[in-house]
């Protein structure tokens, strides 16, 4: 047993930029996460952290009145049983009587849980992939880049590209959706132009199609040769759209990362939708979910690849079979987060990332950019 005797919250935010990178719909802050950081009273460290794209108050303020005491001395090499304490406060009077929104039960426990899983793999000495089944030592990477923003060119989408070029991505993921079908395939002819016929290209409509429009997308998309289409079909139906539109193209459909649970992931697997799973175990689930989710991916054979944080989700891709690529974003201005956060971030060679051998998430918080970007709530 392993109590958890003290906690450290700090809110993360990167510094607002004058033009924001933009989906489809929504702007996308260049950070914007909660960090929690546990320790036991065997003196045990661990950490975890939870996104969002939305305001990050609602997640700090469960810390300011109360949701700390249901975290200390609760056995931290017992992630699941802290998972499913925090998780019955989407729906309880406590919760309600607090101001607890239900969004900010579901991120924060999957930052409780992360860290818990930081703490089980320390005491067991094992790097996480290993104690989560060790299924191989590296995982591929893509680098998402190619966003909207004001003004942008042509020639400023050039040099977005060629950056991750040579940096030596493989793989390349962007955004789609925001301007008519025709302008987005020019946009995409100039992309691929730049990254060349042999990488790999992911495309991303972040659910700014309707059904007529997706139908007419795969069918031009064909000739770019996506090695996936992600969340093309819009919110309110998107499940089974997803699977309307699965018979309509031979391109693989990806989504999961907009779910709110791991139960909204399997209804997407029920509805036979999509072939790549992208939950993130940031926003919701962590590792105890996602392992969930990865064994119900292999059992269906559907592939995973995560949203977001890749060398967190490096450890659950390397773990199993259905694993399949991480999601980067090596553009510092972008995400300054990935950039900074760790002193001793894997490193990502050729569109690969080997993971390292030490234990739990084996990853060390800098606590240079933890101060620059945090500010402590408890």
């Amino acid at each position: 047993m392993a109590r958890i005797a003290s906690l450290q919250v700090f809110a993360l935010r990167g510094p607002k930029i004058a033009r924001p990178h933009w989906t489809a719909f929504f702007p996308v802050p260049p950070g914007n996460e909660i960090l929690v950081r546990l320790r036991t009273t065997e003196g045990l460290e661990g950490f975890g952290l939870a996104s969002s794209y939305t305001a990050i108050e609602p997640l700090v303020k469960p810390w300011q009145n109360g949701f700390a005491e249901l975290i200390l001395g609760e056995d931290a090499l017992a992630p699941e049983r802290i998972y499913q304490k925090i998780f019955k406060h989407t729906a309880n009077k406590l919760a309600s009587e607090r101001g607890w929104s239900r969004e900010a039960m579901i991120r924060l426990s999957a930052a409780v849980d992360l860290a818990c899983w930081d703490i089980v793999g320390k005491a067991a000495n094992l790097p996480l992939y290993k104690l989560f089944g060790g299924f191989k030592d590296e995982v591929a990477c893509y680098a998402t880049c190619g966003y909207y923003r004001e003004g942008k060119d042509e020639q400023e989408l050039r040099d977005d590209l060629q950056m991750m070029v040579e940096q030596g991505h493989k793989g390349f993921k962007v955004k789609i959706g925001g301007l008519s079908l025709s302008e987005d395939m020019e946009r995409l002819r100039v992309i691929r132009e730049v990254i060349g016929d042999a990488a790999d290209l992911m495309v991303d409509v972040n659910r700014a199609w309707d059904f007529r429009t997706a139908c007419e997308g795969v069918k031009l998309l064909e000739a770019f040769r996506p090695r996936w289409l992600e969340e093309p079909v819009a919110w309110e139906d998107d499940r089974r759209l997803l699977k309307l539109l699965a018979q309509r193209t031979s391109i693989p459909l990806s989504g999961g990362e907009s779910e709110f649970t791991s139960y909204g992931c399997r209804a997407l697997l029920e509805e036979q939708a999509i072939s790549i799973l992208q939950f993130d175990a940031t926003m919701y689930g962590g590792f105890t979910e996602g392992r969930k989710l990865a064994a119900l991916c292999e059992l269906n054979h559907v592939q995973v690849a995560p949203h977001h944080d890749c060398f967190i989700h490096a450890q659950l891709v390397a773990s199993t079979p259905a694993g399949l690529i991480v999601e980067a974003f090596t553009d510092p201005e972008r995400d300054p987060l990935q950039a900074e956060l760790f002193e001793d971030a894997p490193e990502i060679k050729d569109g690969i990332i080997k993971l390292s051998s030490k234990p739990g998430l084996g990853l060390t918080l800098n606590e240079k950019a933890v101060e620059k970007y945090g500010t402590r709530i408890i």
